[in-house]
């Protein structure tokens, strides 16, 4: 099941509205996959303790608010859970994203952010360029409702305008990072991310995950697409 290659060129953002047949992924593999999830989460939150300690501060000292952000996304199977974040916006920034998302015409040409977005705290802006927003969610590894590697969990909002295909990456764990975030990141429409996650779907296999979180380091570290 796995590619030679993490990064596909041009998956197709059209996809037929008859469901994805998804493949039946062999459980040593699925239960490797969790193994990873488990011992790398573990280890990080021990080791990025002082880390946590100190944005925790600065975010507090940086912008009026609660230091972490919590907001239900949608998971496995359709299910809501709670994901965790460092905050890195204003607090009524989900109200002003909610409004923006409203205006919408074709959800599949939508950005989610855009350079300079005013919602950004000066703080936030340093977080997102280096990924660092993203490591509360290794408490949402640990409790089990996201993976190291899967499609970034969704919004129910933008969930129920999907089509039966769509809803395909519904069944796989989503997760801090994947095959769209190797290859654009933020500079992705929701229609070319949703093609990427689709296209992992079909081609999930542990060493795949390998291989995403392997490029996945050279991408935080170039900081391309992220803002």
């Amino acid at each position: 099941m796995g590619q030679s290659s993490a990064t596909i060129k041009s998956p197709s953002q059209n996809p037929s509205t008859e469901e994805m047949s998804i493949p039946n992924y062999p459980r040593w593999q699925l239960l490797a996959k969790r193994v990873l999830d488990l011992i790398v989460a573990a280890v990080l939150l021990v080791l990025i303790s002082p880390l946590w300690l100190f944005i925790v501060i600065w975010i507090r000292l940086d912008s009026p608010g609660p230091a972490l952000f919590k907001q239900k996304r949608v998971g496995l199977r359709g299910e809501l859970y709670t994901i965790y974040k460092f905050r890195t916006m204003v607090q009524n920034a989900e109200a002003l994203f909610k409004e923006k998302l409203s205006k919408v015409e074709d959800i599949n040409s939508f950005v989610f952010q855009e350079k300079g977005d005013p919602r950004i705290t000066r703080s936030g802006k340093f977080l997102r360029k280096t990924s660092l927003d993203e490591l509360p969610q290794l408490l949402n590894i640990l409790i089990g409702n996201m993976s190291l590697v899967g499609p970034r969990p969704e919004i129910p909002e933008i969930v129920k305008k999907y089509t039966r295909q769509q809803r395909a990456r519904l069944k796989v764990l989503p997760g801090v990072t994947g095959l769209a975030q190797i290859n654009g990141r933020s500079e992705l429409t929701l229609g070319e991310t949703m093609a990427y996650d689709l296209e992992y779907v079909k081609r999930w296999s542990f060493w795949f995950d390998l291989k995403i979180l392997w490029k996945t380091i050279f991408v935080v570290f170039t900081g391309k697409g992220a803002y």
